[in-house]
């Protein structure tokens, strides 16, 4: 917890979020885990607050005000920064240089096919099935890594399968029905237990658009979140 030295309330990072952007969903992921709390404004991407377009004109969420007016604006150092104040379930200790390329791989070609394989008709360069093929070498990747161990870096859940998760769930969405029949069943099962967990549960709360009157929200340990189970 950050609090002032001037003063026995404590301050807490301000956190913007949109409950179903997967970038969102990792940062609250760690958030949550890590056990750190932070005062939630959640957004709606048509009427973006002024005051979180102040810290960051990107206008895109995640974003994380601290105490000291320091802005992180990526969703994987936001990871990174609850982590490092708190790290109970040592995410960052499971092979980390391993969970980096993953991520990478995750962030750069697999996303660029999800978006193409959800959005084919605004890429029409090539059909749905081609952008489907294209994320299904990822997908490969983490069937041969599921059918070894529990999860993608080892035995435990960690800071790559909370990273990549949120979009392993988009794209599974695309199409459940083929996504159900396709030849990934170590992978369907992760994402299975990924999805009725605790943790999934805690994280996708809903919580009404922020207002600049409305009172504080924590989020966060306080907010009575739970480790993945």
């Amino acid at each position: 917890m950050i609090t002032s030295s001037s003063s026995p309330e404590p301050i807490y990072p301000i956190f913007y979020s949109f409950r179903r952007c997967p970038y969102a969903m990792r940062a609250r992921l760690a958030i949550a885990t890590a056990g750190v709390d932070v005062a939630i404004r959640e957004i709606e991407l048509n009427h973006k607050p002024e005051a979180m377009l102040a810290i960051s004109p990107k206008g895109t969420v995640p974003v994380l005000l601290l105490a000291n007016g320091q802005v992180i604006e990526q969703s994987l150092d936001i990871m990174l920064w609850a982590l490092a104040q708190q790290d109970p379930q040592d995410w960052l200790g499971q092979s980390p240089e391993d969970a980096k390329r993953l991520i990478e791989w995750n962030d750069g070609d697999f996303k660029y096919y999800l978006d193409r394989y959800k959005y084919a008709d605004r890429y029409p360069e090539q059909s749905q099935a081609d952008y489907c093929q294209q994320g299904e070498l990822f997908l490969a990747e983490l069937e041969s890594r599921l059918q070894r161990t529990h999860y993608l870096c080892s035995n435990s859940f960690g800071w790559a399968d909370a990273a990549i998760l949120p979009f392993i769930r988009q794209f599974a969405a695309v199409d459940n029905a083929w996504f159900a029949s396709a030849p990934y069943p170590a992978v369907q099962l992760w994402l299975e237990n990924f999805l009725t967990s605790k943790l999934f549960a805690a994280v996708m709360r809903k919580y009404p658009p922020w207002k600049a009157d409305d009172p504080l929200v924590l989020f966060g340990y306080e907010a009575g979140l739970v480790p993945f189970i």
